[in-house]
């Protein structure tokens, strides 16, 4: 806010100075993120200014899987998050990782550790003819063998046997009074994560989306953004809350990202296009909350998109 080459690129589109939720610098939250603003004040949010890499893509397909794989124009098979847990997490450990969503994103593809995928616990079960289902069960109680590939094979099936069981009745059991506020999507993914976490499940890295390209806001951004950012800060306050609640916050942190930013300057639809950098925000209690990294200019463009300050 305060800055004039920003109300010129969105004269219409532009949070005036008086509705901005104010910090430091310049720079301050959208009127309807007071979820964000009460963790700022808590001093458990970070927001990390300019995020992005060199020769950037304003494909959405080509852009997520640069963000996924932390290896930009790389052609990388495996997700950042599944090397991660390769090389961090013992390879016999059960479901380092869970993928809440209807598939399972790159970011978590891993070569030791297959991601425990589902969108709604009360139908993450097997399905299929009695026959398939007759032939699933005898591979998941088959006892060990020496053939490594078939070992594999009946060893995925228990623990998915096991592990739906794990998901269906935790989230079931589940109750909390903190408000995760509106929105459904992500919030409802978060609240799957706290259950699970809630229950002792061994997990090390939960992964949950916004479903589709919400957040691509091409045309009458403002009223859309608005419920979207206000959606998102919610959601994400109240999952903080609850793991203080349960007493896990010492041990849980997020971080956001998106594929990309948005284009500096409003369209003709009043929304606006693709774009190149981007703020993350990363929370928890073992976050040192502020503003990190150098803003992009707004008028040193690249062809009208901002320059990457903060190598993702």
């Amino acid at each position: 806010y305060g800055d004039a080459a920003y109300y010129r690129a969105r004269p219409h589109l532009g949070i005036k100075e008086r509705d901005t939720i104010k910090f430091a610098d310049g720079f301050g939250f959208h009127p309807s993120m007071v979820g964000f603003e009460r963790l700022y004040k808590d001093g458990v949010l970070a927001v990390v200014h300019g995020c992005g890499y060199d020769h950037p893509s304003l494909s959405h397909f080509s852009s997520m899987g640069f963000w996924h794989t932390g290896i930009p124009n790389g052609g990388e098979a495996l997700g950042w998050l599944g090397r991660l847990a390769d090389e961090g997490y013992d390879a016999s450990a059960r479901n380092v990782i869970v993928n809440v969503g209807s598939s399972q994103s790159l970011a978590v593809r891993s070569r030791r550790h297959s991601p425990l995928v589902f969108d709604d616990p009360a139908r993450f079960r097997r399905e299929g003819t009695a026959d398939e289902l007759h032939l699933l069960k005898g591979m998941s109680q088959a006892s060990p063998t020496t053939n490594a590939t078939l070992e594999f094979l009946a060893t995925t099936a228990r623990n998915a046997t096991d592990s739906s069981d794990f998901v269906r009745q935790a989230s079931a059991d589940y109750r909390t009074p903190v408000d995760y506020g509106a929105g459904g999507g992500l919030a409802g993914n978060l609240q799957k994560v706290a259950a699970l976490i809630a229950a002792g499940m061994r997990t090390r890295i939960y992964y949950v989306t916004y479903a589709g390209n919400s957040f691509d806001t091409h045309v009458q951004q403002a009223d859309l953004h608005s419920r979207l950012l206000m959606y998102t800060a919610d959601a994400i306050r109240g999952f903080v809350e609850d793991m203080k609640r349960i007493g896990r916050a010492d041990d849980v942190a997020v971080m956001t990202f998106t594929e990309f930013g948005r284009r500096v300057e409003e369209n003709g639809s009043l929304g606006t296009d693709h774009g190149t950098a981007t703020p993350m925000f990363i929370v928890g209690k073992g976050v040192k909350g502020g503003f990190y990294g150098q803003h992009p200019s707004l008028t040193d463009l690249d062809d009208g998109n901002l320059k990457m300050t903060t190598d993702f």
